[in-house]
């Protein structure tokens, strides 16, 4: 009977080892699990971050362009409005220095819009009498 004993014992040590094992290899399985949940998770944050990265980026790069664009359109307008300016004082000072040899009298005013430019001028030389009435657009493109 001593080897009947001897073989239910080696049957509990092989179960109890066979436990251990499963056991053993469960917990690393759940510290694999663990790890992989906690790759995944730091993965995850660090392709928002650089999507957030990105997309910021882009909108910088957007508004830059945006800017740029404005300064240019309203650098144009300016230009385009200084040599207006230079003209009419051309014209004002050209019929100042007439109105004073001829005796004529030189009349005029302007609006200024954000679009164009009105001029209602109105020249009296002696008897005769002339009326120019213009609108100039400023070309903004919209």
């Amino acid at each position: 009977m001593g080897n009947l004993s001897e073989q239910k014992t080696i049957k509990i040590q092989a179960w109890w080892r066979g436990t251990l094992v499963r056991r053993t290899l469960l917990h690393a399985a759940l510290r694999a699990c663990i790890i992989q949940y906690w790759w995944r998770q730091r993965l995850e944050g660090l392709l928002e971050k650089k999507r957030l990265s990105v997309l910021e980026y882009y909108a910088r790069e957007k508004w830059a362009v945006i800017k740029l664009q404005s300064w240019v359109r309203m650098w144009r307008v300016r230009v385009r409005y200084c040599r207006l300016l230079h003209a009419v004082r051309i014209i004002q000072a050209y019929w100042r220095w007439h109105n004073c040899h001829t005796r004529g009298i030189f009349r005029g005013s302007y609006e200024l819009t954000a679009s164009q430019l009105g001029l209602e001028l109105e020249i009296c030389l002696e008897s005769h009498i002339c009326r120019i009435t213009d609108c100039i657009p400023f070309p903004i493109k919209n």
